[in-house]
């Protein structure tokens, strides 16, 4: 599995014309090896080479990794970027991935100065873009473990009950279902607290008409989890309803679309084109769905600016909303996998409008 991964990463480096890449996100690292470490503020790189030389380069307080590769150890007191600098080749580009601090990168560029640095984190993103069957199933399972939690969440709301109850119930409910934790801290937000795409749960009481908007997920054995349902305390205004209505209408179109090859801004453009066409295309004030992995935002979008086709392997969200400011908001999210023929829907929780508590 790991080389497998491990020869994408070395395919798109040729393409670039690159010998070499320092790898430094953990969790790219951990997608290439199987070995993770939390480095804080320490250096922790995997170096490729085309020529299949690669090296690990370690602060002793790490663990030993079980891997094949030459392992550079290096201690609190030692001068790691040279010690870095002396194990790579001086004169030959560098590729560099986006998450390496400049505290890092400045000295290697003053210890190898002849070496060109490029910014090639596409080389490993785009491979980790595209789930293999093992990754598919743990999302698979993730997102079974959203729908449970998603389920038990509406059967605990109650009229009176704060988000901060709310968001703290489902928490709670991931670590009963074995979660390692939350993916990141739920969102939920009543009435116009829902016109925030981003509202951090407080302790608002929900009352009779509120919308209740929630998105949440879960973090299971390093895979994520994302969803979003709105629901409404009682019986809604008949104009919030009818916008919930529109909102899932535009979450389905753009599920209808994808198949391998469709370009993703043509998701988002018929999930955007839907809601405009009500009046409130100036109300949807994000793009339509992110990448999704290890991390609840991986590299790559569903954007009018997005540039890349679907392809079998990939997950991602489909999220539309509309936010009236001081007033209301709606969101519909699911996770969706492009399969060889189509696309699979990884949440099933109902997405129609429901009345809870």
């Amino acid at each position: 599995m790991y080389k497998a991964r491990i020869q994408r990463v070395l395919d798109a480096m040729a393409d670039l014309g690159l010998e070499q890449m320092l790898v430094t996100d953990p969790d790219s690292i951990w997608y290439l090896t199987g070995y993770t470490v939390e480095p804080f503020e320490r250096l922790f790189a995997f170096y490729l080479r085309r020529d299949g030389g690669h090296k690990f380069f370690l602060n002793r307080l790490f663990p030993v990794p079980e891997a094949p590769w030459e392992q550079v150890w290096f201690s609190d007191t030692d001068d790691c970027v040279s010690t870095l600098a002396s194990n790579v080749d001086a004169d030959k580009p560098m590729g560099i991935d986006k998450t390496w601090a400049a505290r890092f990168l400045l000295p290697l560029m003053a210890c190898n100065p002849g070496a060109g640095y490029v910014l090639a984190s596409d080389c490993v993103d785009d491979a980790r873009a595209c789930k293999d069957e093992a990754e598919r199933s743990l999302m698979r399972a993730a997102s079974r473990i959203n729908d449970t939690v998603m389920e038990r969440a509406m059967a605990f709301i109650r009229e009176g009950m704060t988000e901060r109850e709310i968001a703290d119930y489902i928490v709670s409910q991931y670590a009963a279902e074995g979660c390692d934790s939350s993916a990141f801290l739920p969102i939920v937000s009543f009435g116009a607290h829902a016109a925030d795409p981003h509202h951090e749960a407080d302790q608002t009481r929900l009352k009779a008409g509120d919308c209740i908007v929630i998105d949440m997920g879960c973090r299971k054995d390093r895979y994520c989890s994302d969803m979003t349902r709105t629901f409404f305390c009682g019986t809604p205004d008949p104009k919030y309803a009818a916008i919930h209505d529109l909102v899932r209408e535009a979450n389905e179109r753009a599920e209808a679309l994808i198949r391998p090859g469709v370009p993703l801004r043509e998701l988002d453009k018929a999930a955007r084109n839907h809601i405009a066409a009500a009046g409130y295309g100036e109300y949807f004030t994000h793009r339509l769905g992110h990448f999704i992995g290890q991390t609840e935002h991986e590299q790559g979008d569903v954007s009018a600016a997005a540039k890349a086709l679907a392809k079998p392997g990939m997950i991602f969200s489909i999220e539309p909303g509309v936010y009236l400011p001081g007033e209301f908001g709606v969101r519909v999210e699911d996770l969706v996998l492009v399969t060889e023929e189509g696309c699979e829907i990884l949440n099933h929780v109902d997405k129609h409008w429901r009345s809870v508590g």
